[in-house]
């Protein structure tokens, strides 16, 4: 099944899709990772409302989300305890208010990408549609001010390439890490309404590695000089990239194929061009750390609105 055709016309509900024939050859598919499966619980009935689904790198962060849009959508009381719905193990953290969803990633390429497999098959098993999904987070900023959130327009590698590449049976296969356009344009617009933080659209920058990986000077290894560092992030600029981060590039390529309607929103936590500590007192970076959820909770917030309204 062709996850665009759908996308074309409005008047269509998108769902969401696998590439898999082997799946339905399975008597339970076992979501190992979340300690889920589709034989011991009822997905659609735990899932099948999810409209909007926010992952992140930290468990305590996405907790931290689904206590905020709670608030923000009067949904629940912001102070009750929300269990993790993936208590069953340790590798990931799951929480659910309404139709948001909120899972930990972990930190990474392979660890997102484990997540995102089985999250693509629980919302696929659970019939959910019309599913929008952020990836809020943390990133370094190139010439930007601490602070600023950056909204990936493309998701490149380490040589300004817009690609994702992994080796299959020994063979490497590129895919595509475009992202929906629209909705960077719409999550743009509701900062503007918002008035509290500055917004910007542009690359990101996917890596394999925090130090080395993104020409840091204070890692364990280093066999450069400060000035081939400054060059390469110059380059970096000069190809549009407003941010280096580590987990874009799999994100962007995995919810494409899968039919999702994906953006990146991640805050900028220092200048690299100035430095590679992040040296911010706590209380300033965790001021930064709600402005992605403040920027995608005022999203959700107004599709939600706007979707209540009588036509």
């Amino acid at each position: 099944m062709d996850p665009l055709k759908n996308q074309q016309n409005s008047s269509f509900s998108t769902p969401v899709c696998v590439h898999n024939p082997h799946l339905e050859s399975l008597k339970d598919d076992i979501l190992y990772h979340f300690s889920l499966g589709t034989e011991t619980h009822d997905l659609p009935a735990m899932f099948g409302d999810v409209k909007f689904v926010c992952v992140g790198g930290s468990p305590w962060r996405m907790k931290a989300f689904t206590e905020y849009i709670a608030a923000e959508l009067a949904m629940e009381d912001p102070k009750s305890e929300y269990p993790n719905i993936c208590a069953g193990t340790d590798r990931y953290a799951m929480y659910k208010v309404g139709p948001v969803l909120s899972v930990s990633h972990g930190m990474g390429i392979p660890s997102i990408a484990i997540m995102l497999h089985e999250l693509i098959k629980l919302l696929y098993h659970a019939h959910c549609k019309d599913v929008t999904i952020f990836r809020i987070g943390t990133s370094g900023g190139i010439g930007l001010e601490p602070g600023t959130v950056v909204v990936t327009r493309q998701s490149v590698d380490a040589t300004f390439e817009p690609k994702f590449e992994q080796v299959i049976l020994g063979k490497t296969v590129l895919r595509n890490t475009d992202l929906d356009q629209s909705l960077a344009e719409e999550l743009l617009q509701c900062s503007k309404e918002l008035g509290q933080f500055e917004t910007v659209i542009g690359n990101t920058m996917c890596t394999l590695d925090f130090y080395e990986g993104q020409a840091r000077l204070d890692g364990a290894f280093c066999s450069y000089s400060e000035k081939d560092k400054r060059d390469y992030l110059i380059k970096a600029k000069e190809a549009g990239v407003c941010n280096i981060e580590m987990e874009s590039s799999v994100f962007s390529a995995m919810c494409k194929l899968s039919g999702l309607r994906a953006a990146v929103v991640c805050v900028t936590l220092l200048d690299r061009l100035k430095g590679d500590q992040v040296i911010s007192s706590h209380e300033v970076l965790n001021d930064f750390q709600k402005r992605p959820q403040i920027l995608v909770g005022c999203f959700i917030k107004k599709q939600l609105m706007t979707k209540a309204q009588p036509s």
